[in-house]
């Protein structure tokens, strides 16, 4: 049922049915064997989540923030491993994750500016290959898990370089097939259902390999993968439910 309304309700109503949910999910999904780092709470289980074939997961979607594996371990780099919390930053989160947008826009050590296509917790709606922002206007850029659905990544690529100033960083994660080399991408799979079997999900437009990294470095981003997951134990990355072999790409103008 739940990987039913996944795949039929749009994200914009997901979004705002998961802000209702969050409001009762700590007493249904009360227990201490699982944690959130991102709110601090514990749980006796997480949601599943996943679209189809080996993208469902069981276990993965905390109740109480709607974070995914993924969600976590970057809540957990950034806390230890940057300035994110603590320094001045001019910040534009493009797509903004739900499970990070009241945190952030409560920071009072940001700037913050949300930006997406569509989505209705975005403070301004574009088309990410024209950015509608000035260059080197930005300290941090954040857009995770975007990459994969433009048409062209390497212009989407370009234009956070060129929004972001020297000496700015930022974080551009995406789905990552570890097995494959190079990047795949087809552009005559349109249909849903084939691009679902060819690149994961229906709306993704390429399946990113390994070469990721070399994609933005040639926008000029000097490029640092981080495989911090496996700093954690296994009984860590267990209680937090954290991505196994995930790397971060922690990105930066000169």
């Amino acid at each position: 049922m739940f990987h039913f309304l996944l795949r039929t309700i749009p994200r914009p109503i997901l979004i705002k049915l998961s802000l209702l949910f969050q409001r009762f999910s700590s007493i249904i999904y009360a227990g201490n064997k699982y944690e959130d780092p991102i709110n601090g709470k514990t749980y006796g289980k997480f949601l599943p989540y996943g679209y189809s074939g080996n993208a469902k997961r069981n276990n993965v979607l905390s109740p109480g923030t709607m974070s995914l594996e993924r969600h976590r371990l970057l809540w957990l780099y950034l806390k230890n491993k940057t300035d994110f919390f603590t320094a001045p930053h001019k910040m534009l989160h493009i797509a903004p994750e739900q499970c990070f947008y009241k945190i952030f826009k409560s920071m009072k050590n940001l700037d913050y500016t949300t930006g997406d296509y569509n989505s209705p917790i975005a403070d301004v709606h574009f088309d990410l290959h024209h950015a509608p922002f000035e260059n080197n206007t930005f300290d941090v850029i954040f857009c995770n898990h975007v990459l994969e659905h433009v048409e062209d990544a390497h212009q989407c690529m370009d234009e956070l370089y060129r929004m972001m100033k020297p000496g700015g960083w930022g974080i551009f994660q995406v789905p990552l097939d570890i097995d494959r080399a190079t990047t795949y991408e087809d552009k005559t799979i349109t249909d849903p259902k084939e691009r679902e079997k060819h690149f994961w999900q229906k709306d993704h437009l390429r399946l990113f390999g390994r070469d990721f990294g070399k994609w933005l470095e040639e926008a000029g981003f000097e490029v640092i993968p981080d495989d911090y997951v496996n700093t954690f134990t296994p009984e860590q990355i267990d209680r937090y439910r954290l991505p196994k072999g995930e790397l971060i790409y922690l990105c930066r103008k000169k």
